[in-house]
């Protein structure tokens, strides 16, 4: 079974089960953004926790080996038309730059690791419209010299 058919198994049997991400995180034992991410194809979950996914949505241990396999991370777009995922890329168009320089003055030349690595998302209730919270926390990795 590859990543995409595991992921689409699971997309399906959520529907129909009407289980949210949070219960099904909840059954792993990790956060809600990793799971969702591991059950999309894009991390690997360890056996105990993928077993967790597969008895919860009633899928076949076939679905279990494949949330188990490393992950291969290919896009097939360059640019996303999904419009909310878009809206990432926009962000990176609009922010990246500015964000490269507030950490390379904050913290040196080098990069924000997306490997040790965890995201968060919430909804902050605002009479105004309600707000998303995305917060990237990325281990710092200087570049060396050699």
């Amino acid at each position: 079974m590859t990543k995409n058919e595991m992921k689409q198994a699971i997309l399906e049997a959520k529907q129909t089960t009407g289980l949210t991400w949070e219960a099904l995180a909840a059954k792993t034992g990790l956060s809600v953004e990793f799971t969702c991410s591991a059950c999309l194809g894009m991390n690997s979950l360890k056996a105990e926790a993928a077993d967790a996914v597969c008895e919860s949505l009633g899928l076949p241990a076939e679905v279990s080996a494949a949330l188990q396999a490393f992950p291969k991370k290919d896009w097939d777009q360059i640019v996303p038309t999904d419009p909310l995922i878009y809206r990432f890329y926009e962000i990176t168009g609009v922010y990246g730059e500015m964000f490269k320089e507030i950490i390379h003055e904050k913290f040196g030349d080098g990069i924000m690791s997306a490997i040790d690595f965890t995201t968060c998302v919430e909804k902050v209730d605002d009479p105004k419209g309600d707000r998303v919270v995305i917060t990237l926390n990325g281990k710092f990795l200087p570049y060396k010299s050699w």
